[in-house]
């Protein structure tokens, strides 16, 4: 599966512990990325900059659903999981 386009819901439903450019200690579960765009898109694709765990993302459907609704709502339910 390609990711859903303006979809953003990986970079705001998980937590992310590792420092990276405007989030010097990580972001919080739930908090959106200051590195997405308006249209939910990531600044940092592609880059080095970007953090190891979502580059090592990939989409699927069982975690992305079949829409941006559903994607919050099965990444923020994996993310309650994990605390």
């Amino acid at each position: 599966m390609e990711c859903r386009l303006y979809c953003g819901a990986c970079c705001i439903a998980p937590s992310i512990s590792s420092s990276f450019p405007l989030h010097p200690n990580g972001k919080n579960a739930g908090e959106r990325c200051k590195q997405l765009t308006e249209d939910n898109l990531c600044k940092l694709f592609g880059k080095k900059e970007r953090p190891e765990v979502c580059h090592g993302f990939k989409a699927a459907e069982w975690v992305c659903g079949e829409t941006r609704e559903q994607a919050l709502f099965i990444l923020n339910d994996l993310e309650s999981c994990t605390v």
